[in-house]
This record gives C-alpha cells, sequence and structure tokens, in this order.
C-alpha cells in the first residue's frame, strides 16, 4: 500500500484522528474501495454494486457501512 494526501473537511479529519483504530481500518478500506472503483470506466451503478460486492467480501456488514457513514 501507498499512501497519498488527499484534502478532507475539517470535520472529517477530526472525526478520523478521534475514531477508534478499528473504525479507522475500516474507513480506509472504504475509502480505497471507492477509490479503485472510481478510477475505473464503469457506470455509477455498476461502481456501487461492485464496491457493495467488495466490502462484503471483507466483512464490512451494510450495518458497519451504515455506522461509517454517520456522523460522529
Amino acid at each position: 500500500m501507498e499512501n497519498i494526501t488527499i484534502p478532507v473537511d475539517s470535520e472529517i479529519a477530526k472525526a478520523y484522528r478521534e475514531a477508534e483504530p478499528e473504525k479507522q481500518q475500516n474507513v480506509l478500506l472504504v475509502f480505497n474501495l471507492i477509490l479503485k472503483e472510481l478510477f475505473k470506466d464503469a457506470s455509477f451503478e455498476e461502481i456501487v454494486q461492485q464496491i457493495r460486492q467488495e466490502a462484503d467480501e471483507n466483512g464490512l456488514t451494510p450495518e458497519i457501512l451504515e455506522e461509517l457513514l454517520q456522523d460522529e
């Protein structure tokens, strides 16, 4: 894996820094899945479906994904 720097909203940065390590790992996994799919030449629906499939394969249940999407 390689590190890059991406500017984010200050609320996001604060929430990430204050999150438990397990939640940080889940966020990184979801973020990587999203970016990987966005750089492919696919429709939005195909991207969402692929992200769901890969998240499921990595043990991220719909409940975990919902929790990650909620504000802290």
